[in-house]
């Protein structure tokens, strides 16, 4: 195994060290060329225990009352996920590794109907792999870029894209299922992304409405599907940045628990300043773990992540810090890896990737 590793710069002013390094671990063995391989692929192999019970909701939880469409790829209960080679930190030679192996095929995803698809959970057991790039050019996309996801396969079917609202008071990301539409108030409109003043706060929202133009049962006003917290410290980070996530839990037939705030004295992250967690599940970023050889603070991508950067991250649950709920990070200047596992959706994973993009967080 080698590490390949490269120090971060610092960017529009922020408040982090310019010589902070988050690396990746490269394989040197045929686990490098499996993991490269674009498809969907468990992270890690699955543990005795049930991993669905870790986002299992608390409390009464009431079900969204709509018919439940599973997805092509997902596996039997019973059938485990190929498992990844061990790693090795020893240094010298290692012995010859044996002809690799053909491995099957991995299970395909299939997007029949692209609303659904974005707002479904990823398949128990499958990893969707994804890819992100920036697109810069234009008049005002240096300030504006337009962000597009892709699954990241041989079809690079298109799934979402994203884009910062110009002349708002807060950062603001509209999400499309259409490339070529980021209005609003367009069909295509499928969620947003807005952050408080600071720009360390975040909640991910559907398309639904505003409470105020609810309907008589509510099930039109708009769910928070995410919120995302950035560790603040006014001495300027000293290492790697800091994140939460919360997201809504899952009820008994692995559907999310909808979460819609009636007004402004409630939701995702005022419930969770409150310590009131009922039917809510926090994550956290993975801590990278120095290395004094490399003199950097690395993660184990698994093939996924070629360049350093610190907007790369891993986000876990505290029960088990091996199961990757998410992962992003960059492969290239303007392309990023995004791959999410149970209980996310392509929104939720998608929203959270471009709260690390913004610009008051941004540190190249």
């Amino acid at each position: 195994m080698k590490a390949q590793c490269a120090i971060g710069s610092c960017k529009l002013g922020s408040s982090e060290p310019h010589h902070f390094r988050v690396c990746h671990i490269t394989l040197a063995s045929s686990e490098a060329e499996d993991d490269s391989d674009s498809s969907t692929k468990p992270i890690k192999p699955d543990k005795k225990k049930n991993t669905a019970s870790m986002f299992q909701a608390g409390g009464d939880s009431r079900k969204e009352k709509k018919p439940r469409k599973k997805a092509t790829g997902d596996k039997s209960e019973g059938e485990a996920p190929e498992s990844p080679q061990k790693n090795s930190n020893k240094k010298g030679k290692g012995k010859k590794a044996k002809k690799k192996e053909e491995r099957p095929p991995s299970p395909v995803i299939e997007v029949d109907k692209l609303e659904d698809f974005v707002l479904q959970p990823a398949p128990q057991g499958v990893t969707v792999k994804c890819r992100v790039t920036r697109d810069k050019k234009g008049m005002d996309r240096g300030l504006y870029p337009t962000y597009y996801l892709h699954l990241d396969n041989e079809k690079k079917v298109f799934l979402l894209a994203g884009r910062k609202r110009k002349k708002s008071k807060t950062s603001n990301y509209l999400i499309s299922i259409d490339p070529t539409d980021l209005s609003r108030g367009g069909e295509n409109f499928i969620g947003k992304l807005r952050s408080n003043l600071m720009g360390t706060k975040f909640t991910v929202f559907d398309n639904g409405v505003n409470p105020d133009r609810a309907n008589a049962d509510w099930s039109n006003v708009r769910q928070e599907l995410s919120a995302v917290m950035y560790e603040t410290n006014v001495l300027g980070f000293k290492g790697p940045r800091k994140m939460t996530v919360i997201i809504p839990g899952m009820n008994s037939d692995n559907e999310r628990v909808p979460i819609r705030p009636r007004n402004d004295n409630d939701g995702l992250l005022l419930r969770w300043q409150n310590k009131n967690m009922d039917n809510l599940i926090e994550l956290r970023n993975k801590a990278p773990v120095w290395n004094d050889e490399t003199q950097s603070y690395v993660l184990n991508f698994h093939g996924r992540v070629t360049h350093a950067s610190v907007k790369n991250f891993q986000i876990v649950h505290s029960e088990d810090p091996e199961y990757i709920v998410m992962q992003f990070g960059r492969v290239a200047d303007d392309a990023f890896t995004m791959d999410y596992n149970y209980p996310m959706c392509a929104v939720q994973a998608f929203a959270i990737a471009l709260s690390s993009f913004d610009g008051k967080l941004a540190c190249e």
